[in-house]
């Protein structure tokens, strides 16, 4: 309950800053959109080659080294398209806690002069990716768990990345041993998150499982897939928001973390408690 309440107090004071600069909310809809075509372009030639049968003989052909090659690319081309456009909420949120006015295009300006240092941060992270998913393909069950838990504290340790490549212009390793420092400075070591922005949004995307559900009992096959479209609608604005959310908070915590300083409308305790020291025993 208390990581519960204080995510939403996280969420409000985002929330707060995004009314004021709605304009944010282009950037993940633009990722959306673009990760939806690049999925679209790996999806729409497995049924031109002729479906899965296909696809599988030609995966038994490239060998583990090919399918590889393409796995990494597919993970190489989401993740910078994701990190180019969380750079610009970020940079936009930075500009409105400096008492600016952002618009989308300084946004997209923030990230068309860094493109490099977003390449080569969606190089370590599709790398880490990676990693983490051949670990947990090796063993199912504790495959899962250790990728899990290293997952969870890459996660951590690198959450202020991008808010450091808006603002140091530093590359993508100095960026994450920058990140790494100010963290372990500002929330000392072993350290978990205390706040879960998917927490809440799970619990806002219940009335479309409900739509969903009130849709498939009218047994009606209009009104089901009317019912099942609002639904759809609606999960995709909240992730559109989420994401919008998530880099706004990124901006704020990093604000904190490197200046001690809370931006307006965010509450200095629940910054502090929003990373908190891993309990054992």
């Amino acid at each position: 309950m208390e990581k519960f309440e204080r995510s939403w107090q996280i969420m409000r004071a985002s929330w707060d800053v995004l009314r004021q600069d709605k304009e944010i909310l282009v950037f993940p809809a633009i990722s959306g959109i673009a990760l939806i075509l690049i999925m679209a372009s790996f999806v729409v030639p497995i049924f031109a080659l002729g479906g899965i049968d296909t696809v599988q003989r030609i995966a038994r052909h490239n060998g583990t080294v090919g399918n590889l090659v393409v796995l990494f690319a597919f993970y190489f081309i989401n993740y910078f398209i994701v990190i180019f456009f969380n750079t610009a909420i970020v940079a936009c949120a930075t500009i409105r806690m400096r008492g600016g006015n952002p618009t989308v295009g300084d946004g997209l300006q923030a990230s068309g002069e860094r493109v490099f240092e977003i390449a080569g941060w969606a190089l370590v992270s599709a790398s880490v990716g990676m990693i983490l998913r051949v670990i947990e393909e090796r063993s199912k069950l504790i495959g899962r768990i250790i990728a899990g838990l290293l997952g969870m504290a890459w996660g951590i340790t690198s959450y202020l990345v991008i808010p450091i490549l808006v603002n140091e212009r530093k590359g993508p390793m100095e960026a994450f041993r920058e990140s790494a420092r100010l963290i372990k400075k500002t929330w000392g070591e072993e350290l978990i998150g205390g706040f879960s922005f998917g927490l809440i949004f799970f619990a806002l995307s219940l009335p479309a499982v409900l739509l969903i559900a009130a849709g498939v009992a009218s047994g009606k096959g209009f009104l089901a897939i009317g019912f099942v479209a609002v639904a759809v609608i609606y999960v995709i604005a909240l992730s559109v928001v989420q994401a919008a959310l998530q880099g706004i908070f990124q901006a704020a915590l990093y604000q904190y973390a490197k200046k001690g300083e809370t931006p307006p409308g965010f509450d200095r305790e629940v910054l502090y408690e929003a990373i908190t020291p891993r309990a054992f025993g």
